[in-house]
C-alpha cells in the first residue's frame, strides 16, 4: 500500500484533516452552526466546475467559493440574527444552482465525481502541502484561542464581557473553517464533509462530560475513522468519504450502546 505515492499522499493528508476537522466541528456544533459546513461543501461544487471550465486546479476554485460562501453566511447571520438558518439555505441554494448549470459545461466527469464522494487516488503532493499548511494554522489558532473559541461557542455576548475580541476570533475561525472544508472535499467528498465535521463530535458528546474531554475524544475518533476509512477504501475500492462515514456511524452506535449498557449495569 505504501509503495504507491498517491496512498502516501492520502494518508498524510487524511491524518492532518482528521485532526483539524473535529477541531472545527466542535466549535460549529456548540455554536449550533454545523449546517454551515454542509452549505459550504455543497457550494464548493461550483468551484470545482469553474476550475474545470477555466482550466485551473479545481481545488483553488473550491477554496475561493468556500471563503466567499463562509463570509457571506456570517454577514447574513449578523444582519438577520433571528434567521440564522436562512443564511445556510441561501448559500446552499446559490452554490448548488451554479454548480448544476456549470457542470453541464465542465469537462472531465471523473474529476467532478471525485469531489462528490472523495477519492484517495486524486490527492496530489500539492494537496498534501496545502493541507500541512492549514493543519499548522488550525492547530495554532485552536491552541492559542482555545478559551476564546470556547467562550464564543457558548455565548458571544458572554465572550465580549470576558474580554474576547469576538470579531477577530470569528474572522479567523471562519477563514480556517472555509479552507479546511474546501481541502476536505477532495478526500472526503463534498456531499459527506458535514458527516466528518459532526459525527466524531456527536460520538464524543455521548460519553464526555466536559468541553475539553469532548475536544480530545473527537480528535481521536476523527483520526480512527478517517485513517481506517482510507485504508478500507484502498483495499475494497469504495468511495473514501462513504467508507469514513459508515465507520463513524458504526462507531457512534457502538459508543451509544456501550453507554446504555453501562447505565443499566450501574
Amino acid at each position: 500500500m505504501l509503495e504507491f505515492a498517491f496512498m502516501r499522499h492520502a494518508l498524510i493528508a487524511g491524518l492532518c484533516l482528521s485532526i483539524i476537522i473535529p477541531m472545527i466541528g466542535i466549535v460549529m456544533v456548540n455554536r449550533k452552526t454545523s449546517m454551515i459546513g454542509d452549505a459550504l461543501s455543497h457550494a464548493s461544487l461550483s468551484g470545482v466546475a469553474m476550475g474545470l471550465i477555466l482550466g485551473f486546479e479545481p481545488v483553488w476554485g473550491v477554496i475561493i467559493v468556500c471563503l466567499i460562501g463562509a463570509f457571506c453566511i456570517e454577514y447574513i447571520r449578523q444582519k438577520f440574527p433571528h434567521y440564522g438558518d436562512m443564511a445556510t439555505a441561501v448559500i446552499t441554494s446559490a452554490g448548488l444552482g451554479i454548480a448544476a448549470v456549470l457542470s453541464k459545461f465542465a469537462p472531465g466527469g471523473n474529476t467532478f465525481d471525485s469531489y462528490l464522494f472523495g477519492s484517495i487516488s486524486a490527492v496530489t503532493l500539492q494537496d498534501v502541502i496545502g493541507v500541512l499548511v492549514v493543519f499548522v494554522l488550525v492547530v495554532a489558532v485552536s491552541v492559542i484561542y482555545y478559551a476564546a473559541l470556547l467562550d464564543i461557542a457558548i455565548d458571544t455576548d458572554l465572550a465580549r464581557l470576558a474580554g474576547v475580541n469576538v470579531r477577530l476570533v470569528n474572522t479567523l475561525f471562519t477563514f480556517l473553517a472555509a479552507i479546511t472544508i474546501a481541502l476536505s472535499c477532495k478526500i472526503v467528498g463534498a456531499l459527506l464533509v458535514l458527516s466528518i465535521l459532526v459525527l466524531p463530535v456527536a460520538t464524543a458528546l455521548i460519553v464526555s462530560c466536559s468541553y475539553k474531554g469532548t475536544f480530545i475524544m473527537a480528535v481521536i475518533l476523527g483520526v480512527i475513522y478517517t485513517m481506517c476509512g482510507i485504508i478500507f477504501s484502498y483495499y475494497y475500492d469504495v468511495p473514501t468519504g462513504g467508507a469514513i462515514v459508515i465507520l463513524a456511524i458504526i462507531g457512534m452506535l457502538l459508543v451509544g450502546l456501550y453507554k446504555k449498557i453501562r447505565l443499566i449495569l450501574h
